[in-house]
């Protein structure tokens, strides 16, 4: 049978209604903002307008420009290579893996004092932590103390995920990558005696992360009870509740742990290691003169073509800054250590 076709029986062409059917109607509202007849204004672009505010933007910008000119101008750095390439380096014995652990010492001279406080990094190239692969390699409510999670770890963390059919805490490859060198700094003194430069190992990791993105497994009695029936990251000497002596430092929390595991977005890259805070404003933090820095080498680059330096870095800062340079960055999934 035929049926006669009416282009208004259609409803903001939506089909016919069928006979007897309720009419649907998707018509906005009448509304000024739903029908598009609210007030507008659009600028005029003169001679007579625009230059005025671009004399206007640039006067404000002038001071901040001067501002930050200065302050790049006033910035003082200090490079050390050690990653030992130089036979003559104090860190050459350290390429070799057979030496373990490897401690070797540089000695350098700053030749102003740093007045401020003065923070400390350490730094990698050509190190992808940006890696699909890589990046996913975590358990976020591991991480955060679930307890059903800290023995069944997401799926994301393989190949890190159980090692001898325990389950690895934390698992993934971004935690079984994290950066182990230790580094001590010291002040020549009088008479070639060494003083320790204090080291601040709190306070380096954001408050958010610190405090609401990573916690320990909840429960009572010591830590390694609620960690019982995990198993360390492969490639870590030691297992997570162990990472420092200080309770409030441990575990999840650990704040070095924190720090690496906010991965970077591009291949070279900095992350705090060290706080040197300012004790009296009649002394620099770090006068001018000779120092030690005693690096124990555990991060390795004798099976990459990778460089170690650090980085002196004056406006108030330190940075120490070990680049790594790998052959085959889209193997970082599977960085160890």
């Amino acid at each position: 049978m035929a049926m006669n076709y009416n282009a208004k029986d259609e409803v903001d062409g939506g089909p016919p209604c069928a006979p007897g059917g309720t009419v649907k109607n998707r018509r906005p509202d009448n509304t000024a903002f739903k029908q598009q007849r609210l007030p507008a204004w659009q600028p005029i672009l003169t001679a007579g307008t625009v230059l005025p505010t671009f004399f206007i933007i640039g006067l404000i910008f002038i001071p901040i420009g001067i501002g930050i000119f200065v302050t790049s101008n006033n910035i003082r750095e200090i490079e050390i290579d050690y990653t030992g390439i130089d036979p003559s380096s104090p860190c050459n014995k350290c390429l070799s893996p057979n030496v373990t652990p490897c401690i070797c010492t540089i000695n350098f001279t700053l030749e102003q004092s740093f007045e401020g406080n003065v923070f400390m990094y350490y730094g990698l190239s050509n190190f992808y932590q940006n890696h699909r692969r890589y990046v996913k390699s975590r358990d976020d409510s591991q991480l955060n103390g679930d307890s059903s999670a800290l023995l069944n770890p997401s799926k994301e963390c393989e190949p890190y995920r159980r090692n001898e059919d325990k389950p690895i805490a934390p698992c993934g490859a971004i935690a079984n990558s994290m950066f182990n060198d230790t580094l001590e700094l010291y002040q020549v003194g009088n008479g070639s005696n060494m003083k320790p430069v204090p080291l601040k190992k709190k306070g380096i990791a954001w408050w958010t992360d610190k405090n609401v993105k990573f916690r320990n497994p909840p429960g009572e009695g010591s830590l390694e009870e609620r960690f019982k029936g995990t198993i360390k990251p492969v490639n870590w000497p030691n297992p997570v509740y162990l990472l420092d002596s200080d309770p409030d430092n441990t575990g999840f929390i650990n704040e070095d742990f924190i720090v690496w595991m906010r991965t970077a977005a591009l291949p070279t890259f900095r992350k705090l290691y060290r706080l040197i805070e300012r004790k009296n404003d009649l002394h620099p933090t770090l006068p001018a003169g000779d120092y030690y820095l005693n690096i124990t080498y555990n991060y390795p680059v004798h099976s990459f073509d990778g460089r170690k330096r650090m980085i002196s870095f004056l406006l108030g800062v330190v940075l120490l800054v070990i680049n790594h340079k790998y052959r085959n960055s889209s193997n970082t999934a599977d960085i160890t250590i």
